[in-house]
């Protein structure tokens, strides 16, 4: 055999493995529930002021890492990522706007905690996060016990509010729509440090030289994916997806694509459940 053949017949071995490979781990999806098959797409409810995972790009359109997994799940279950309705949603609106049927899937930095569970239904846990502290850069603070008897700025339906009303009730909170009314409230001096998700938290300290981190993290969490209750035979899919996507390397991917790049290894790591730290306030 000559050597051209030789190479033809080994692109072509290739070319059969890599089908195969494709068939077999599109045969590991659970069958698609008939009401998203006959919709013919996945509406998803997802972040529009949370970078890197949901936020609106340069033309208008939502992008980012969540955003970016809600389309794949659509390119899993139809062939293409533009198979995906996309909403944008908020902290306080994206439990409702779940359950009044408007989506049919959130992705929006959503954590699993006790009380949403008695609402909806949570994939398995996909990434995990702490929250933190954003002070002005010339505070006095230095520790979360600092905040006792001050005001503090936290986005409505935020996971932060019950960890404060738990564990430092002393604590006035000053409740605000988007992550960027946070940042403002705080430089406007309308409370002394503002709380939310350790990501949230570096980013905004990285790009404003005005503000700092308390850096004491605490209220260690997961987030998951979220669907209506009941809804067993669409959780077993979206599960798959989030999984496959995974593992296929496209989280990592859009990581690197959306997040700041001295970001990019804290936001992988905080997609890796084994990385976990052991312990928080």
């Amino acid at each position: 055999m000559s050597i051209a053949a030789t190479l033809l017949r080994t692109v072509a071995v290739a070319a059969m493995a890599a089908t195969v490979a494709g068939a077999a781990s599109a045969q590991t999806m659970p069958p698609l529930p008939e009401a998203i098959k006959k919709a013919g797409v996945v509406k998803a409810g997802v972040k529009c002021d949370y970078p890197p995972d949901g936020f609106i790009d340069a033309s208008g359109k939502p992008v980012g890492v969540e955003v970016s997994l809600a389309r794949q799940v659509a390119a899993y279950a139809f062939g293409s990522p533009d198979k995906t309705e996309l909403t944008c949603v908020t902290t306080a609106n994206r439990i409702p706007t779940l359950v009044s049927g408007k989506v049919d899937l959130v992705i929006a930095t959503i954590g699993v905690t006790k009380e949403r569970a008695e609402v909806v239904d949570f994939s398995q846990n996909y990434a995990w996060g702490g929250s933190d502290v954003l002070v002005l850069k010339d505070s006095p603070l230095q520790k979360l016990d600092d905040l006792k008897g001050k005001t503090i700025i936290v986005i409505k339906g935020a996971w932060q509010i019950g960890w404060f009303e738990k564990n430092l009730p002393e604590v006035n909170m000053l409740r605000l729509d988007t992550v960027s009314d946070g940042l403002q409230a705080l430089l406007q001096g309308r409370g002394v440090g503002y709380a939310h998700d350790l990501a949230v938290i570096k980013g905004l300290a990285q790009k404003n030289p005005r503000v700092r981190r308390l850096d004491e993290l605490y209220q260690l969490g997961y987030r998951g994916a979220a669907v209506r209750k009941g809804e067993k035979e669409w959780l077993a899919y979206v599960d798959a997806a989030i999984k496959r996507a995974k593992a296929e390397g496209l989280v990592v991917q859009w990581i690197k694509q959306y997040d700041q790049p001295d970001l990019v290894e804290t936001t992988i790591e905080s997609w890796d459940l084994s990385k976990v730290p052991a312990k928080a306030r």
